[in-house]
């Protein structure tokens, strides 16, 4: 019986194989000081090379202070240690705020506010891509060009270095799609006065959407000072026109705006369908150094919204119907295994018997003693 068991296993496991597909995942990582990166043996490491007019020489990233109109190329140290030659994408991305009040540096879907005079991509310019051979090290050169006219506050984003290819290397196993973000901030004043710019949001809208593939609110607002915006807290609550009964709220605290940025919270619908009609939101917003904003604002769903984002939201239970196609190839499916089985225990079974047969004939055919 040990046989059969071990038998019925293999071919379950053999039928597993066949059933189950590769997986792919991609993550990133990001950091600011020198770093290594290595996948499939190819590494690539780098190092950020501060100027004389670096703000804080204590922290990893490019914090400089120029002057109007001004020039200036900055360096990072890239090295290939390993044996294979190397492809680094080098790609500048503005400072935009996600709607977790996170502040994002890397390439993105996110609009600018209509509030930056500034992108970061038209003062920054840098190559594409950076080839290193084999041992072999080499400057990236980036290039800064400060707008003519004078300014306050921060010019910010960053600069993300990306090994060439990474998505492409494997079809049947876990990739890690490793990537490395390097700041900049540039600004024309000491930090000092950049720390006396008051802080100031503005208002744009609440529409309905979809986050995360569910039905939410989303409250759009903007930070429309060249500054950062630290340990926000963002409190929704969302009513029907003239009711005071609190259909939704949220509230999330510890998040950050980039400057010039705008945010689209989500007030999500908790699985539930979205109702057309008229609503009023009443928002308030609070920053650690004491900024306050309430917004008491009414908006409207209509009946072709409603019905888009009802038709898009995943938590919505809805019956497709019996898919007899999908019954029929699960049913096929456990009758080959059974199938199998059976043909896999009658075939012992049988070998057994011939062998118990063959073993009495063999005893019949013995001679007897003569006494």
């Amino acid at each position: 019986m040990k046989k059969i068991y071990k038998s019925i296993l293999v071919i379950l496991y053999i039928i597993s194989l066949f059933i189950a597909s590769p997986i792919i995942s991609y993550g990133e990582e990001t950091g600011t000081a020198a770093e290594e990166a290595q996948v499939e043996g190819a590494t690539f490491s780098y190092e950020v090379i501060k100027p004389e007019n670096q703000v804080d020489p204590s922290v990893g990233y490019y914090n400089l202070k120029l002057a109007p109109g001004q020039e200036q190329t900055v360096q990072i140290r890239l090295t290939n240690p390993s044996a294979v030659e190397v492809a680094i994408e080098v790609a500048l991305n503005g400072a935009v705020t996600n709607g977790g009040g996170v502040i994002e540096y890397g390439p993105n879907k996110i609009e600018n506010d209509a509030s930056l005079k500034f992108p970061f991509t038209e003062v920054v310019s840098a190559p594409e891509e950076v080839v290193l051979a084999p041992g072999e090290e080499k400057m990236l050169d980036i290039t800064i060009k400060m707008p003519e006219t004078s300014f306050e506050g921060y010019i910010s984003g960053g600069i993300r270095l990306l090994r060439k290819g990474q998505e492409a290397e494997s079809e049947t196993m876990v990739v890690n799609k490793i990537a490395y973000m390097v700041g900049m901030l540039l600004s024309q004043q000491d930090p000092t006065d950049i720390e006396n710019i008051s802080e100031e949001l503005g208002f744009n809208q609440v529409y309905p959407a979809t986050s995360n593939y569910r039905n939410a609110f989303m409250v759009n607002f903007s930070n429309i000072q060249p500054i950062y915006v630290d340990d926000m807290t963002v409190e929704v609550q969302i009513t029907k026109e003239g009711s005071e009964a609190v259909l939704y709220d949220t509230k999330k605290s510890q998040m950050r705006m980039a400057p010039n940025s705008m945010i689209n919270f989500p007030v999500e619908l908790n699985g539930e369908a979205m109702v057309p009609g008229d609503y009023r939101a009443k928002i308030s917003v609070k920053s650690g150094k004491g900024g306050s904003w309430q917004w008491d604002e009414a908006f409207t769903v209509t009946d072709e919204e409603a019905e888009k984002f009802n038709a898009q939201d995943l938590s919505l239970v809805q019956d497709p119907g019996l898919n007899w196609q999908l019954i029929a190839m699960i049913a096929g499916g456990v009758l080959g295994v059974l199938l199998v089985i059976f043909l896999i225990i009658h075939f012992i079974r049988k070998k057994k018997g011939g062998n118990k047969k063959a073993k009495r004939k063999k005893n019949k055919k013995k001679p007897e003693k003569k006494k």
